[in-house]
């Protein structure tokens, strides 16, 4: 399928304009990030809180999420466990402040968490809560041994224990005859039978993410986006010239940039799946490099005498088609994605729109034109090209 017949486009005697371009819209990204509003890191790169819950009934993973919505919490990442649809984890971005003692930092997390519980266990028991009982089902252990203590002294421990260690076994606790084979004593399940009522969620765990959890992660992707561009000049590098591998990683190292310059423009939030989607970029930008480099390596070799630019407009025409059609084919999906996919995925797929784009851009405005300048720098005359 061709698109295009016999286009005779000059791609690169606007070379010089799209490099002023791109420069300009990095040198502002780079500006924008280190001096005004800098890249908004989301819940994977910061300190946050992160809980393990089981529900009585299955649910999903959109249920759960428009729940935390109301309560300002819907950026929170929701991901299911196992294959019964009951259990979940749970990591939500919350920072007490660089100037915050360990104690303040540790009730902000436990109010983070608190906040959660409250958002999915909605009205569940307000009854029960109204009448001073507490959900067995969701109280930490260290308020369950104080409740038990008071009325057992020296037994409420191994007590709560007990119940604990049990939630996080088994799971949620559907009925109070569940208890019958901790070894619990009559009196003490019958207080718990009187203060305390069996909510519709049990916390399997919760933990506090610090924030060098985040940092760790923050400087594995840079690793991991380092280390995928040195991969693509060696490949490159040894399928085609050396001059090819530096045009390559001109080129994606540019995809990477522009990328995060327009999320740090658009304020939106940077995690592990955006990473993942930079990669994507790279991946997609570096086949269409490669198929434009493979078409002018081929015409270099019956265009014998013709000047380099012009061997590379011709390839770049000829690819034309293939370009628009299989960027185009991305583009329509991700723009589904991302005019219909949701919020959680809203941020992936307009990295994606922007990638395809400025993809293309890339391996016909800076890829070919990088070449072209090694070759005149670097490169003696031969005939009529360099």
């Amino acid at each position: 399928m061709e698109l295009f017949k016999t286009p005779n486009i000059k791609f690169l005697k606007y070379k010089y304009i799209a490099l002023a371009i791109t420069l300009a819209i990095i040198l502002a990204g780079v500006l924008n990030i280190t001096a005004f509003k800098g890249l908004k890191l989301g819940v994977d790169f910061g300190e946050g809180t992160l809980l393990r819950i089981m529900l009585k009934s299955p649910s999903t993973e959109g249920e759960i999420r428009d729940l935390l919505e109301m309560v300002g919490l819907g950026k929170s990442q929701v991901q299911k466990s196992g294959t019964t649809g009951r259990e979940f984890q749970i990591r939500a971005l919350q920072s007490a402040g660089d100037q915050a003692s360990e104690e303040e930092q540790l009730e902000a997390h436990e109010a983070l968490a608190d906040r959660i519980i409250d958002a999915i266990r909605g009205d569940d028991g307000a009854a029960e809560r109204a009448r001073g009982l507490v959900d067995l089902n969701t109280i930490d252990e260290r308020s369950l041994t104080s409740l038990l203590e008071n009325a057992f002294p020296g037994s409420g421990p191994e007590a709560a224990a007990a119940i604990i260690a049990y939630r996080n076994l088994s799971g949620i606790v559907t009925g109070f005859e569940d208890l019958d084979g901790l070894g619990l004593k009559p009196e003490t399940r019958s207080f718990l039978q009187e203060k305390t009522y069996l909510g519709k969620m049990t916390v399997l765990s919760r933990e506090t993410v610090g924030p060098q959890v985040g940092a760790d992660l923050r400087r594995k992707a840079v690793q991991a986006t380092v280390w995928s561009l040195l991969g693509m000049l060696v490949y490159i590098a040894l399928r085609f010239k050396l001059e090819y591998g530096v045009a390559a990683i001109f080129t994606l190292a540019q995809d990477v940039l522009i990328t995060m310059s327009v999320f740090s423009f658009t304020n939106r939030e940077i995690n592990l799946p955006i990473i993942a989607g930079v990669l994507t970029i790279v991946g997609f930008s570096t086949n269409d490099t490669i198929v434009i480099f493979d078409r002018v390596r081929e015409n270099l070799k019956t265009m014998r005498g013709k000047a380099l630019e012009d061997v590379m407009n011709i390839s770049l025409n000829q690819t034309l088609s293939r370009t628009i059609i299989t960027s185009g084919t991305v583009f329509l999906t991700v723009g589904a994605l991302f005019l219909f996919g949701g919020e959680v995925i809203n941020d992936f797929a307009f990295l994606m729109l922007v990638g395809t784009l400025e993809g293309v851009y890339s391996t016909i405005y800076l890829s070919c034109p990088v070449v072209l300048f090694w070759q005149r720098w670097f490169k003696p005359k031969k005939g009529g090209r360099r």
